[in-house]
């Protein structure tokens, strides 16, 4: 048996290579490349899953949300949807909407009817709720951002008194500011054990990571990444998509791992969906893309 002894030098090398590796294993499916499934939209954005792995997402100038099914097709499941912006499903199925229109946050049935969760803070209105997450227990989450919008009534003034983070509760009956020192919060997505939520900056490029209060609250403020976004998502191996310029990937440390090149003049939004959980689908601009992934979503 022949005995091959490295000196320390060689064995610094290795490790630092198969450190490197480790961090940087592209979450991309072999050969897979990014595909246009439908365009001609104004200004996409917001997808989310329902259980099947349809996904829904706005077209927020034209006021519709439209669904892609898991068959391939393009359907539009509402013509009035309040502006909506971000999008998410609760633990009932219904489908959570950051409508803008007049500043609220609204729960649609599967037949299109709609309640306003959220209307006002403190009797003042919000500046526009934005994106969205909710949280195992079906507590949410959502940022609170100024975009002024060309279609509003209301004065542009602001009524709040800056750009914040709120959770609503599971019971629907409280709501709390849990972050009020960013610049412009607007990206949100949390573990899906719920313990840790992710909130991107895009005032400031910067991506902060939060421990979760059982209360609501945030707590343990750290940077994540120092890079802001749009919309954002999670896979089950614990990556983080931002979105922008493009989807960049970082990995549960803040190390980006991947930058996914998107033919469009922004990239505002992503998520897992598709009946097997392993496509990311992208908003970006005019159009709604999608890319076969070796990971999965989180539901």
């Amino acid at each position: 048996m022949k005995i091959i002894r490295l000196k320390l030098p060689q064995l610094a090398l290795i490790f630092v290579f198969l450190t490197i590796t480790s961090c940087n294993t592209s979450p991309i499916a072999k050969n897979a490349k990014v595909v246009q499934l439908a365009t001609g939209f104004l200004f996409t954005e917001g997808p989310a899953a329902d259980k099947a792995g349809n996904v829904y997402f706005t077209d927020q100038p034209n006021n519709k949300i439209h669904v892609w099914t898991t068959e391939g097709k393009l359907e539009t499941f509402h013509e009035n949807s309040g502006r909506a912006n971000g999008l998410n499903f609760d633990l009932d199925g219904n489908l959570l909407s950051c409508s803008d229109m007049d500043n609220q946050l609204w729960s649609i049935k599967s037949d299109k009817s709609h309640k306003a969760l959220v209307i006002d803070f403190n009797g003042k209105k919000l500046n526009g709720p934005n994106d969205l997450w909710v949280r195992p227990d079906g507590g949410i989450y959502f940022t609170d951002p100024l975009y002024v919008r060309p279609y509003w009534t209301r004065s542009p003034e602001m009524e709040q008194d800056g750009e914040h983070v709120y959770f609503l509760s599971p019971d629907r009956e409280t709501l709390i500011r849990v972050a009020d020192d960013l610049v412009k919060p607007n990206g949100i997505i949390g573990t899906p054990d719920g313990k840790k939520l992710y909130i991107a900056d895009i005032g400031a490029n910067k991506t902060y990571v939060y421990d979760i209060k059982p209360d609501g609250g945030l707590t343990n403020k750290k940077l994540f990444a120092e890079l802001g976004s749009d919309g954002m998502t999670i896979d089950n191996k614990g990556n983080v998509y931002l979105t922008g310029n493009g989807v960049t990937v970082f990995n549960n440390k803040g190390q980006q791992i991947e930058h996914i090149a998107v033919d469009a003049a922004w990239t505002a939004n992503v998520c897992f969906g598709g009946s097997q959980t392993n496509t990311l689908f992208i908003t970006a601009s005019e159009s709604l893309f999608s890319l076969e992934m070796k990971v999965k979503g989180v539901r």
